[in-house]
């Protein structure tokens, strides 16, 4: 190799991850793409959170839009977007989901006592066996899952009204069109 290239090479090198980094830079960590998007949704089986003889499942679904939001009591994040949560449950579009993730059930229903419950159902999930599948890496996370089961959308980070306006009410109305 020629004295030259030899010192070239590290230069290229450099210059590679120097552009890496810059368009790595401009991406939002929350669009991290899902290789579940237009799939149906894992199978799946949980006791209900506070309720252990019922059980929350992937035919539940089906039929009808769910947010299906990940949360936990020790989520800072999630307690931020309660609120939120709360406000949308009370929509008849389509219902909500909770998948208590990682968490101790105890604290989970205190936290769902002080400040309301907007969940039609919640899965309890405090070894992540469900959540794994789910391709879930933190909390909060919400999906979208259409009237087949079919998951069409993943929003990772707290919902709030700016999210809802933008990216999920759009979503969920022309869902409902699809019927």
């Amino acid at each position: 190799m020629p004295k030259s290239a030899r010192y070239l090479t590290p230069l290229i090198v450099f210059g590679a991850l120097v552009l890496l980094l810059v368009w790595g830079l401009g991406n939002d960590p929350r669009e991290v793409p899902s290789p579940l998007i237009g799939k149906p949704v894992p199978a799946f089986s949980l006791p209900a959170l506070g309720d252990p003889s019922r059980t929350v499942s992937d035919a539940d679904l089906r039929g009808t839009i769910s947010l299906v939001n990940v949360w936990a009591s020790w989520c800072v994040s999630c307690r931020a977007e309660h609120q939120a949560l709360m406000v949308l449950s009370e929509l008849p579009d389509f219902q909500i989901v909770g998948l208590n993730w990682k968490d101790e059930a105890a604290d989970a229903l205190e936290v769902l006592a002080m400040t309301g419950n907007p969940y039609d159902l919640n899965g309890y999930d405090p070894d992540n066996s469900v959540g794994i599948h789910w391709g879930v890496y933190g909390a909060p996370e919400t999906f979208v899952v259409d009237h087949q089961g079919i998951i069409r959308y993943k929003h990772i980070g707290p919902i709030d009204r700016t999210v809802w306006e933008k990216k999920l009410q759009p979503l969920v109305a022309k869902l409902q069109a699809e019927g």
